[in-house]
């Protein structure tokens, strides 16, 4: 009888994994693809090439394309689970194709954004890329949506 249990018990641990799983979204390796792209050198298709078609397209005076890199991390074998990744990179491509200027924001610099408030030209092209920054410290704060499940029960 001891000998089915020491049997049973060692198929049961031979077949756990003691590796932690990853979630990885977006574009691998973002921060090292970024430093392959030159402001008022690379274009449309140079970009194409190194990252693929962009996460989120819009288009004002220029188009702005970002990228994003999320990549969620087991931490416990009991499943506990920690955001270790969240790049963005923010493209603006002008009217010829070319790169007119890249923001990358790394998950601490999201935490440090600053926003203004005053209105002028461009007001259309801060409230896109502030509400979509806004969505990801949203992200960044409750990464598995568990305060919006609460709140819901409650």
């Amino acid at each position: 009888m001891k000998l089915l249990f020491y049997i049973s018990v060692f198929f049961l641990i031979s077949n756990c994994s003691f590796d932690l799983v990853d979630d990885h979204h977006g574009v691998h390796y973002l921060d090292k693809k970024e430093k392959k792209i030159i402001v008022q050198e690379s274009n449309v298709n140079d970009i194409i090439s190194i990252f693929g078609e962009p996460s989120t397209k819009s288009s004002f005076d220029n188009d702005i394309w970002i990228y994003i890199e999320r990549k969620i991390t087991n931490t416990h074998f009991f499943g506990k689970r920690k955001l270790s990744v969240n790049n963005v990179l923010v493209l603006e491509i002008n009217d010829s194709g070319i790169l007119a200027k890249k923001d990358f924001y790394k998950i601490d610099d999201m935490k440090d954004i600053k926003f203004d408030d005053q209105r002028s030209d461009t007001l259309e092209k801060r409230n896109f890329i502030y509400s979509f920054l806004s969505s990801m410290r949203q992200r960044i704060n409750d990464p598995l949506g568990v305060r919006k499940k609460k709140r819901r029960g409650e």
